[in-house]
């Protein structure tokens, strides 16, 4: 029985996967965001995880936007059996080109964490069409992130390098995703229609993918 680890993007937790329904063969453990050091990097923050989690080899990573960048960062460290992107991106090429500017200009120290947490309004539309509920969800993990995890988050993407490619990998976006452009993701598995946020509206598309990938 494989394990599976299930890791959500940022200003989410793990409800962002209620809509995933994996095969009762696997043993399936949500991961949830800890407090990170101010000097942690993706990296040592994928460790500390790891170590938090008591990942071992051979696991299967699974991970929406955010939680897709710390899933490659946590194969660079142990050999995973499968890692699954789902709205994510694998390498920092693939990265938005507003990532550049907000590198350049980091308005974002302004803005104080608390203040991410009240910004629901302002990302929505970049989440595209969702439902009453789905929208109420989202607006709710927003609010119950850590001001503290979600500032050093959008420091630690930013500043994000990576060139490697774990092994095993298979990703999953969406041809309206406005967060990360389908057009800059490589060898992946376009969902027609996808938005940011399929894991919720596209979930039947998506479920059906991931029981095929990891029947491979």
């Amino acid at each position: 029985m494989s394990r599976i680890y299930l890791i959500a993007g940022l200003g989410a937790d793990t409800r962002v996967y209620n809509n995933i329904n994996l095969s009762d063969e696997h043993e399936v453990i949500t991961v949830d965001w800890i407090e990170p050091n101010s000097k942690d990097t993706l990296v040592s923050y994928a460790q500390k995880l790891i170590y938090q989690y008591n990942i071992k080899s051979n696991s299967v990573l699974i991970g929406n936007s955010l939680g897709g960048i710390v899933a490659v960062e946590m194969a660079k460290l142990i050999p995973a059996e499968k890692v699954i992107l789902i709205s994510s991106i694998k390498t920092s090429d693939e990265a938005p080109w507003y990532f550049k500017l907000f590198h350049a200009l980091p308005v974002y120290k302004l803005v104080p964490g608390k203040v991410f947490n009240l910004m629901g309004f302002m990302i929505k539309p970049l989440f595209g069409h969702t439902s009453q509920e789905d929208a109420w969800l989202f607006s709710d993990m927003l609010k119950r992130s850590s001001p503290v995890f979600m500032k050093w988050a959008m420091y630690a993407i930013l500043h994000w390098k990576n060139e490697v490619i774990p092994p095993n990998l298979y990703h999953i976006t969406g041809d309206m995703d406005l967060v990360f452009d389908y057009k800059r993701v490589k060898n992946a598995t376009i969902v027609k229609g996808g938005t940011h946020i399929m894991i919720f509206d596209k979930s039947k598309e998506i479920n059906k993918l991931l029981k095929g990938i990891l029947k491979k």
